[in-house]
Formats: C-alpha cells, sequence, structure tokens
C-alpha cells in the first residue's frame, strides 16, 4: 500500500462526518460545508444561441429544484449570448445561478464570466491540449514543468477576471479528456487527474483566487471513486479546504444510468465527501434532479446523527493498512468445488446474484424460471448469462409441485439457500446450502455451510469460522451497515480468510418508498441500493449481494446484475457509456442511443460509447471498446478504442455501420430469443 493510501482521506474512516470545507459563493447559491446544504445541479440540452429555448428550459430545471444550471458555450457567438440569457431571467425576477461549460475557448470564458456566476474550466483542454501524445518526449521531470509556463500564461486572465467579478470557477478534471502531456508523466489514471487539477488550483492560489470547486469525473464510477479520494488524501496533505463537485460522467439512461451514478456519487456521500451533485444522464435535464435530490438526502442521512450512532456502536476496528482507498483490490478469494464445478454454479467467480424467493408457488413455474434469468427448454430450466446464481428460502417446500420445482432448479446448478433451522434429515436436494450463525457454526454437520454474519462477531468468533463455503453478510439492524461490514472484511484480511461474502441488502417497504408520494419506486430505490452496496463493492469489499426488498424477482436479479457490472466485476450485459444532451450534441442522443441499445444490448463484456460530440468523445473511449461520436451535422464518427476508424457516415446508416464494426472486431454474437420466457414475463 502506497503512502498516500494510508493517509486521511476523510474525515473518520469508523464514523461517518461530513468533510469540512471553506464556502464558495456562486451568485446567491453558496457551496461548501460551512451551514451550506449538498447543492444540486444540471445542464441545459438546448443551442446556448437559442435565447428562448435556453431560458425556458432553465425555467423548467429550476421548476423541478435545480439550484444552478450549467449551459455549454462554444465559442464567442455563445458566450455573446449569455448575457441576453442572463438579463431575460433576471428581468423575471429569477437569479437562478448559470454556470459556462468551457472547453478549448479561453476567449470564450472571458466573455462568459461578465454574465454567468460560474465558470467551468476542463484542464485537459482548456490551455494544456496542444500538442499530441507522439510530439512528447520528455527527458525529466523539468522539461514536464517547464510547460506549466504556458499554462499559467493563458489560464491567469480568467482567474483575475473570476476574481474582479466575484465569479466561481469548477476546476473539473475529466478521466477521459486528459491531456497528452498528463498522460505522458502520469498515465490514464486517478493520479494523473488529480494532478492536472492541482495545476490549475496552484495558479488560482497564486492570484489569491479561492473561490473555486474540484470535480474528479469518471464514467467508471471505481475510476471517479478512487481519484475523488486521492484529491481528497492531497489536499489534507496541503492545507487546503475546497469543496467538491460529485458526479459520473456519460453515466446513460434508465436504470443503469442511476445505478452508476448511486455507486459512484453514493459511495463518497457515505464518507461525508462531496458539496454539489450533478447526475448525468442521457434524459432531458429536468429529469436528472429528481435521483439528484434523492441521492442528496442520501448523502445527508449517510452523516446523519442517527447513523453516526449506529457507527459508534461498531466495535472498535482500523482497516487503513487493510482497505485500499485509491485503487480496487478485490479481495482474494477461494469457492469450494462444492458449489463451483460442472453442474453446480451456487456462485460465480466474478461476483453472485442471490434472489430472495417468498413462495415457489406465487407465480406459474415458467414464469418463476423466467424472473430467475433462466432460459427452458422442453419446460426444463437452463442457466443463463444473468440467471440468479442461487435463491434464498425462508422455508422449505413441502407441497409436492414446489418441492418439484426445487429439484428442477438444483438440477441446472442453481443454489438453494436456507435457514439451518429449516432443513430436516430427509433434504436431499444436491446444492442445499445451510444457513448458520457464526456463533453456532459448530454444530452442524451438514455437508454444505454458510455463515450468517451480523457484524457483531468478535475476533475469535470469526477465527474459528474454517472454511465455510461462503459467508452471508447479514448486519444487525442497529449497526451502521458500512462501518459494520468495514470491520468483518478488516478481521478477514488479517485473518487470512479467503471464503466469499456476500452482502444482504435488506429493505423494509418504509424504505423503499419515495418519501414524497409513499409509493414503491424502483427508480429512487436504485439510488439507495447502488449507494449501500456500492460503497462497499468499489472497494472490492464483497463477492456479490443478496437483494431483500418488497419489489418483483426480475427488477431486483436485474438491479443486482446491474449493481456488480456498475463495480467493475460481472458484466452481463453491453455497458454503454452515454453522454447527456447538450448544446453540441449533434443527434438526438435519447434517439440514438435507444436504437443502438436494442440492436447490442446482449453483447456482454462489450463498452460502446454514444456521445454527441467531439468534446468527450475521444476521450470517453479510454473505457469503451466501440464508439460512436458526432463528427458534424448528420454525420458519425466511429471509433475502435480510442482510434477513429470510419468518418463522416450519414446518420441513417450510422448503426449499421457500427455493428458491422464490432462483427468485424469478432465482438459480435447473435441475439438468442426465448420467446416463451418474453411472453411470460411481457404478461406479467
Amino acid at each position: 500500500m502506497s503512502a498516500v493510501e494510508e493517509e486521511k482521506y476523510c474525515v473518520s474512516r469508523t464514523v461517518p462526518t461530513r468533510r469540512e470545507t471553506r464556502s464558495v459563493s456562486v451568485g446567491p447559491v453558496a457551496i461548501g460545508s460551512d451551514g451550506h446544504s449538498l447543492v444540486c445541479q444540471t445542464m441545459s440540452t438546448t443551442d446556448t444561441r437559442d435565447v428562448e429555448a435556453s431560458v425556458a428550459q432553465i425555467l423548467r430545471c429550476k421548476e423541478a429544484g435545480a439550484d444552478m444550471v450549467r449551459l455549454t458555450v462554444q465559442g464567442l457567438n455563445e458566450a455573446k449570448k449569455a448575457a441576453e440569457i442572463r438579463a431575460k431571467l433576471d428581468a423575471e425576477g429569477v437569479d437562478i445561478p448559470l454556470v459556462a461549460d468551457i472547453h478549448f475557448h479561453p476567449k470564450a470564458a472571458l466573455l462568459v464570466a461578465e454574465a454567468f456566476e460560474k465558470i467551468r474550466v476542463n484542464p485537459g483542454n482548456f490551455a494544456d491540449g496542444r500538442k499530441k501524445f507522439d510530439e512528447i518526449n520528455y527527458d525529466s521531470p523539468e522539461e514536464f514543468e517547464a510547460e506549466r509556463a504556458y499554462i499559467e500564461e493563458i489560464f491567469t486572465p480568467l482567474v483575475l477576471k473570476c476574481k474582479e467579478k466575484n465569479r466561481a470557477m469548477r476546476i473539473g478534471t475529466n478521466h477521459g479528456s486528459l491531456s497528452a502531456r498528463i498522460m505522458s508523466f502520469y498515465g490514464d489514471s486517478p493520479s494523473g487527474m488529480v494532478e492536472s487539477a492541482l495545476e490549475f488550483a496552484h495558479i488560482c492560489r497564486k492570484n489569491d483566487y479561492h473561490n473555486f470547486v474540484f470535480s474528479m469525473k469518471a464514467s467508471n464510477p471505481v475510476v471517479m471513486v478512487q481519484a475523488y479520494r486521492l484529491l481528497a488524501a492531497k489536499m489534507y496533505e496541503l492545507g487546503w479546504d475546497y469543496p467538491l463537485h460529485l458526479g459520473v460522467t456519460e453515466a446513460g439512461e434508465g436504470e443503469d444510468g442511476r445505478m452508476k451514478s448511486a455507486i459512484g456519487i453514493g459511495a463518497l456521500l457515505a464518507d461525508g465527501l462531496g458539496d454539489t451533485i450533478r447526475v448525468s444522464l442521457t434524459e432531458d435535464p429536468e429529469f436528472e434532479l429528481e435521483p439528484c435530490r434523492t441521492l442528496a438526502a442520501l448523502g445527508r442521512e449517510a452523516v446523519g446523527p442517527e447513523r453516526r450512532e449506529k457507527a459508534k456502536l461498531v466495535p472498535s476496528y482500523d482497516d487503513s493498512t487493510t482497505r485500499s482507498v485509491v485503487s480496487f483490490e478485490k479481495r482474494r478469494v477461494q469457492i469450494p468445488s462444492s458449489i463451483h464445478n460442472d453442474r453446480i454454479s451456487a456462485l460465480h467467480r466474478d461476483g453472485s446474484v442471490i434472489s430472495v424467493v417468498e413462495d415457489l408457488s406465487s407465480s406459474s413455474e415458467q414464469e418463476l424460471y423466467a424472473r430467475l434469468g433462466l432460459r427452458t427448454a422442453v419446460g426444463m430450466p437452463i442457466r443463463d448469462v444473468a440467471s440468479s446464481d442461487s435463491i434464498f428460502l425462508r422455508e422449505l417446500p413441502v407441497q409436492k409441485n414446489e418441492k418439484r420445482i426445487l429439484g428442477r432448479l438444483a438440477g441446472a446448478g442453481v443454489g438453494i439457500l436456507v435457514p439451518f433451522d429449516k432443513i430436516t434429515a430427509d433434504d436431499t436436494y444436491e446444492t442445499l446450502i445451510a444457513l448458520v450463525d457464526a456463533d453456532d457454526y459448530s454444530k452442524s454437520d451438514f455437508r454444505l455451510k454458510a455463515a450468517r454474519l451480523t457484524g457483531l462477531e468478535t475476533e475469535e468468533t470469526l477465527a474459528k469460522l474454517v472454511d465455510p463455503v461462503f459467508a452471508v453478510l447479514d448486519i444487525d439492524p442497529s449497526l451502521s451497515q458500512l462501518h459494520a461490514s468495514r470491520r468483518i472484511f478488516h478481521i478477514l484480511k488479517t485473518r487470512g480468510a479467503t471464503f466469499p461474502v456476500i452482502h444482504r441488502l435488506a429493505y423494509d417497504a418504509r424504505a423503499a418508498k419515495a418519501p414524497d408520494s409513499g409509493l414503491l419506486r424502483k427508480d429512487l430505490f436504485i439510488l439507495r441500493m447502488g449507494m449501500d452496496g456500492g460503497s462497499l463493492l468499489v472497494d472490492g469489499l464483497g463477492d456479490g449481494v443478496m437483494v431483500d426488498a418488497p419489489f418483483d424477482l426480475d427488477f431486483l436479479r436485474s438491479a443486482s446484475f446491474g449493481l456488480l457490472q456498475g463495480c467493475r466485476m460481472r458484466n452481463v450485459k453491453t455497458e454503454f457509456v452515454s453522454c447527456p444532451s447538450c448544446g453540441r450534441t449533434l443527434f438526438d442522443l435519447q434517439e440514438v442511443t435507444a436504437q443502438i441499445s436494442e440492436r447490442t444490448g446482449h453483447l456482454p463484456g462489450v463498452t460502446i460509447a454514444i456521445m454527441g460530440c467531439i468534446v468527450n468523445g475521444p476521450g470517453e473511449m479510454a473505457d469503451a471498446d466501440f464508439g460512436y461520436v458526432g463528427g458534424a451535422p448528420g454525420k458519425v464518427d466511429l471509433y475502435v478504442g480510442k482510434e477513429v476508424v470510419q468518418r463522416g457516415i450519414p446518420n441513417e446508416v450510422a448503426c449499421d455501420a457500427l455493428i458491422q464494426l464490432i462483427k468485424d472486431n469478432d465482438r459480435w454474437v447473435e441475439p438468442t430469443h426465448d420467446s416463451e420466457e418474453e411472453d411470460l414475463l411481457a404478461a406479467a
């Protein structure tokens, strides 16, 4: 573990506490921990030159709960319209702060600072993007440092302008758009992201300008969390206290976009990091605000008095030497052959999903198989790429038809997990796994045993756990789940334990309902589940999930796989890196994303980036196998990795060209269809 990993990155590793920061003023809105709540923001999708449309959308965003709105400013034409937009809002008595999104154009930044309350600059392309990678060959650190003089020359006028006008600034590094200069020295890494931002911050401080915030965005939630933590640790080392703007860039749409955002943003909020939030979805900006506000509420809850008291009840531990906070280090596990072999796959090596089944006969047999993600042949279940690995039953069945279903599931290799006290001597299902409490573990002579851990176990109790097939971490509700789980993993690592650990994420109806309507809301539940599970899995702590909540079985299975995929553990479907629309977008991003998703969503292990323009296009290819990028009005450029391979493809045939490109690179498989399964789920 490196020195920085052992350094402080949050106020406390054991008691959730919001990090203290200075206050940054953005017009009437203040960002920071000094008595200020988490600030929610979004970004317009209109052409900034269209004043009427921009103002109308800003008003809709404000109505939806936005504390500030960002607009793209590509050049001087857009910057000139900024004054008109601000003036029109002022005339209507609307004082919502506006943020200018600047890439490549320092002159536009200077002009728009006259009108907008905040300027976002990207260090990767504001003043540090003049050289290509193959033009750089530094022989010494001194040659690398010498380039900073040019950055300072270009950036300082904007710093002085913002200081004069009392404007705020966001120094926003993107993982996908690091400059060639930074990558040549630090690589495509969280360290490079942090150093890129610090260069610009030092220039601000040199000019006694401190009204700025940082961001460290990436489309990969794990990279994003690492970068923010590394930046926070660096600020503790330097004695700095600037606020943090949190966001997973290019998160996508729907369930997946919300899940990735919840993982990245939620993991940081759980440790008290973050002062303002943007949830970047490939949807109209108004729809970003509800998940943004929900995550803000979860963030307040995470560091609130109730959670703090629950954390204090966790027995003492110090995981500073066993948990890497700025690199993903999955704990070493060994899955016993008794539950993972040619016939049985009760757990998966890349991350497991255990589904809670309340009643085997609550639906038809074929519908149950479909909800578990199983395919069928002649009515018999067959494992598929996104099938539940095991099921959990609170009681073993007694009816003949239920026993038949259970036998067929066992025959398909699905693990069956039940409480130990529900098992009788004549239960002979081959993949039956008994769940026993850790302190009673020795009482069982059952062939397959899974331990149940509550977070209250002592080191001595955990030391007695010899070779369980796995453990279910079912944290006592009196404790903070995050901190009790971290303690258990800390002890297991010091003991050298290598059995898999599955997180039970349990929610009653109250926790799963929307606070305003009292209705069960899947889209909002995704955020809570993603934050709870992601806060642990982004550190490599855990080998799967068992989500127990009042939602239908197939939704919880799909969400569980989404959590594992978002945490970069197990891919069961195509990964889409899809940017939110903005004024730069050169095609209908929502329509195109839906079209590509429908035709290519069956390719597990393949990542496709769908970018509306060139600004984040090539950069975000860092996390993608293939890219579909707006290159000109009506035209699309296609990428393999970060290399453009086809230019100027007409929009109407670009999706076909993308599919052909995937085929040419031997990454295509034909989709499989199970009409019986699809009809059952559709009817349900």
